[in-house]
């Protein structure tokens, strides 16, 4: 029987007249305009579909390209949800086991549901900063104190730093992006030192560079310094530091120049600091820096939280203080984008305390090693080159 003539036999076709790939007839500007939409997992899997597909994934423009599109897609949608909230809880097990990071989505009714968990591949080691889906880990074992590690969890790579020339007895470390300039940096502070000078390194270089701090409060040496990690804010970290005064000491990413930012004038002088001490922490509270100070009373012997927030960056006169009772806090981890303070509470039990409201809401867990707040879980592919 032959066959209709509006029927085809494949078995007879050329292989020149087989359906090419879908990528093979488009334009190879389109494909890299496609890809860069893409989530980080359909990448990784990509790579493997061929060798052109795989050099334009791994290349560093590629990668700058959809690291600006996760950046942009955040900014646009950044009003959708409550954050995310990011911890380590205390390892179970032997000493040096691994810890984990864990990440959950705050509720609208303040729970917490754990939406991922992923164990941090570094020993003896503290997480001091996280940015764009990047963070920064140092040891804190005598017999490695110069390690320090930049790790991406979305793709399970890191880099480990080499050591650094400079020894301190105390240092304040932090991490930040650089948008100019589509790159990371890592700022390294350290007290005692003359004439004061800080160390930064750069990942596009995967170098360290030497920078000399000279602001008016610096006096040509830095006596003391808060080894909290640097709060990154306004393109620009903070940590507090003191010579013949404290004031904090902020570097400009762009320009790599530091300043001198006054803190809040007599700003313990309503808490008794001999007592039971009082703690003072930098942070970023609805979107301003901000100095929050928990202490005992002089008067009523009550435990307060002072909210110090500069409402215009950089401007002194600009700071205003908001005063609520709260109970004895063992432990200060940041702030939510909605106001919420993150703390921990001598019970160990970890807690988002609004101080307009006074309400506190359990987080559901104990004795956190360590614990983030971040408005995305932005994923890249950063160091997959």
């Amino acid at each position: 029987m032959n066959t209709p003539p509006h029927k085809h036999n494949r078995r007879n076709e050329s292989p020149m007249s087989q359906p090419k790939f879908p990528s093979e007839s488009l334009p190879d500007h389109i494909i890299h305009e496609i890809l860069t939409w893409l989530p980080v997992k359909s990448l990784i899997r990509f790579r493997c579909v061929s060798k052109s597909w795989y050099s334009t994934i791994t290349s560093r423009i590629f990668i700058n390209t959809h690291l600006d599109r996760a950046i942009s897609l955040f900014n646009y949608n950044s009003n959708n949800h409550n954050g995310y909230l990011l911890y380590t809880p205390v390892p179970m097990g032997p000493p040096n086991c691994r810890k984990l990071l864990c990440a959950g989505v705050r509720n609208s009714d303040g729970t917490l549901t754990q939406i991922s968990s992923i164990e941090i591949p570094f020993y003896h080691s503290r997480i001091v900063g996280f940015c764009n889906g990047m963070l920064c880990f140092a040891s804190y074992e005598r017999i490695c104190k110069d390690l320090i590690y930049l790790w991406n969890p979305s793709i399970r790579k890191f880099k480990m730093l080499d050591g650094t020339s400079i020894s301190y007895t105390r240092i304040a470390l932090g991490l930040a992006y650089h948008s100019e300039k589509n790159d990371f940096k890592i700022l390294r502070i350290g007290e005692k030192l003359e004439p004061a000078e800080a160390e930064v390194y750069t990942l596009s270089t995967d170098s360290w560079r030497r920078v000399v701090i000279s602001v008016e409060g610096c006096n040509g040496s830095i006596d003391g310094i808060d080894d909290s990690p640097c709060v990154f804010f306004n393109g620009a970290l903070h940590c507090i530091a003191y010579n013949t005064h404290k004031f904090i000491l902020s570097f400009d990413v762009n320009d790599e120049k530091f300043r001198e930012i006054m803190l809040p004038r007599n700003y313990l002088d309503e808490l008794d600091g001999y007592l039971d001490g009082f703690s003072q922490n930098l942070t970023v509270f609805k979107g301003s820096l901000a100095l929050i100070v928990f202490g005992k009373a002089r008067v009523g012997n009550s435990n307060k939280c002072h909210i110090w927030v500069m409402k215009e960056y950089g401007v002194v006169k600009s700071w205003t203080q908001k005063s609520v009772a709260v109970g004895w806090v063992d432990s200060f981890y940041g702030c939510t984008d909605d106001g919420e303070l993150l703390i921990e509470k001598r019970n160990g039990l970890l807690l988002s305390f609004d101080p307009e409201s006074l309400k506190e809401n359990s987080l559901g867990f104990q004795f956190p090693t360590w614990v983030g707040f971040t408005s995305n879980l932005m994923e890249s592919l950063v160091l997959l080159e």
